[in-house]
């Protein structure tokens, strides 16, 4: 059985509960955060220990219409991109401190 996701709700009260803050207080802070988000992401907007909000240019490119199977010409755009931090890659799939091993060459004694 999968877990569920934590609702809006759920996240504001864990916070007040675990800042010792009102529920107003937690929302009036996540909405000043988002804002802050939106207006920073065209310059890069990180979030330390979680990850980044970066703005992103596609070139234009040819496609294709998976009805038709007609070419068609996709334009040119700006999309926003979340990077997740290594630091939340390493919490949450617990690869943190995990090294790379290498394969060492086996030495043949010439005899």
């Amino acid at each position: 059985m999968a877990a569920k996701a934590m609702s809006k709700t759920a996240l504001i009260r864990h916070l007040a509960e675990k800042n010792e803050m009102t529920r107003t207080q937690v929302v009036d802070f996540m909405d000043s955060l988002c804002a802050t988000a939106y207006k920073e992401a065209k310059n890069g907007f990180t979030l330390p220990g979680l990850g980044k909000l970066v703005l992103q240019h596609r070139k234009a490119r040819m496609g294709r219409n998976p009805a038709t199977g007609e070419s068609i010409k996709i334009a040119a755009k700006k999309v926003v991109k979340f990077r997740v931090a290594k630091a939340c890659k390493d919490a949450i799939l617990g690869t943190a401190g995990a090294k790379k091993t290498t394969k060492k060459k086996k030495v043949s004694k010439k005899r």
